[in-house]
């Protein structure tokens, strides 16, 4: 429950900080669609039950300066069971930051929100936390994350992998 509601509060500081950006400066060059694919190992104890993850990105992002951008951010990431075990996967609901270096090169960020399981008993997900670094460029990203959703009943599921977006603007 501590979890949920430290989501909470952090989803309505990112929608009050949000709601100061006039929808009027939304434009395709500091709005779009960001669409991908990611690879990942389970690290931790999730390495007892995954051998290997997959999944997929979406996230739209709006850049609040040139170099400094928010948005909202969901997917699906599967983890394949281990030793005969159950598949099961990740779905994030959250927010995300990224701070831009210069126009093209270095990023930084993080998506941040609830992570609900599938495919799991008695476990129905909790606090969802994805640091990334990467490179970007107009059209592309590029980045090395270590995704860990806190769920219930003290499992951590962890992942650490490589990812690929590609930016459609709108």
């Amino acid at each position: 429950m501590k979890k949920l509601i430290l989501v909470f509060a952090l989803f309505m500081g990112l929608t009050t900080f949000a709601q100061e950006v006039q929808v009027k400066d939304i434009t395709s060059k500091n709005s779009w669609l960001k669409v991908g694919l990611n690879t990942g190992l389970p690290v931790g104890d999730t390495d007892d039950f995954a051998s290997f993850a997959l999944g997929l990105d979406v996230k739209g992002q709006f850049l609040v300066t040139p170099n400094f951008g928010i948005g909202i951010a969901t997917g699906y990431t599967h983890m394949f069971g281990k030793d005969n075990g159950e598949d099961f996967g990740v779905i994030p609901a959250a927010g995300f930051a990224r701070y831009y270096f210069a126009k093209k090169g270095l990023f930084v960020g993080a998506d941040f929100g609830y992570g609900f399981l599938t495919n799991s008993d008695n476990n129905d997900g909790g606090l969802y936390l994805n640091p990334q670094i990467g490179y970007h460029n107009n059209d592309w990203n590029f980045f090395a994350y270590y995704q860990n959703t806190f769920a219930e009943n003290d499992l951590d599921i962890k992942v650490l992998g490589i990812g690929a977006t590609y930016n459609l603007r709108f």
